[in-house]
């Protein structure tokens, strides 16, 4: 059964876990709030939890109201797009050939065929966003592998409209948001650790987050850096 604590306009979500804290979260990009606290809390525990930090929760709602959102791309000439966390400008050129992407200094250039649409356009970035992080995340898995004591049986990219990754711990597989592609590497290296983490404690457990400051100390500044860079118009889901 879910839980509602509202603060005047403010909602917040409550959820209830093993964990042996109470964790207050703003989520990007509307400041939807969550509340996870342990499972014995009493109601009115929990309320005042938030009520002490209602300055705190205003605060970072107002960041994310004047943050940066990244408008759907059309794939026109000269249209900004992001990769590996740098501005680049689109060129695009139409050829009756194999459609193409290409990385120069500052540009990318896109090869189409002539009439080809947004959304053929679109298709064709994002096979090569998925080569560029095919390029890079095996490596990365192999690293921590040796570094966490665990094997990732294998990794899917895929589009993601609420999350930046997902581990299923189970099968011991991992899964990736094609639009990490965008983001500096050390955050997708970032977010790799944190989803093979979970291979050793599968929920956002005081062991999760024991482990996360053992091989990553700076996760939250990462966390918050990951979530400043110009976002999508979708409710990105942060964690832990």
């Amino acid at each position: 059964m879910s839980e509602t604590i509202r603060l005047g306009e403010i909602a917040i979500a409550v959820m209830r876990k093993n964990v042996k804290h109470v964790h207050l979260s703003v989520h990007p990009p509307a400041g939807w709030v969550t509340l996870v606290a342990p499972a014995g809390t009493r109601p009115e525990v929990a309320r005042a939890y938030a009520v002490s930090r209602l300055g705190w929760i205003r605060k970072q709602q107002a960041l994310l109201r004047g943050q940066a959102r990244e408008e759907p791309r059309q794939f026109v000439e000269r249209e900004s797009h992001y990769l590996w966390g740098r501005r680049y400008l689109l060129s695009v050129r139409t050829e009756d050939a194999k459609p193409s992407v290409r990385l120069g200094h500052r540009r990318i250039t896109l090869t189409v065929r002539p009439g080809s649409d947004a959304a053929k356009r679109a298709e064709v970035i994002h096979g090569w966003h998925k080569s560029l992080l095919h390029a890079v995340v095996p490596a990365i898995i192999r690293k921590w592998e040796s570094k966490l004591g665990v094997e990732v049986a294998g990794y899917f990219l895929q589009r993601m409209k609420t999350r930046w990754g997902g581990c299923n711990h189970r099968a011991r597989n991992i899964r990736l948001n094609t639009e990490l592609v965008k983001k500096p590497k050390d955050l997708v290296e970032y977010v790799i650790v944190h989803e093979m983490l979970h291979l050793i404690a599968p929920t956002h457990s005081a062991r999760f987050l024991a482990l996360l400051n053992q091989h990553w100390p700076t996760w939250r500044e990462a966390r918050a850096e990951l979530n400043e860079l110009p976002l999508r118009a979708e409710s990105w889901r942060a964690w832990p």
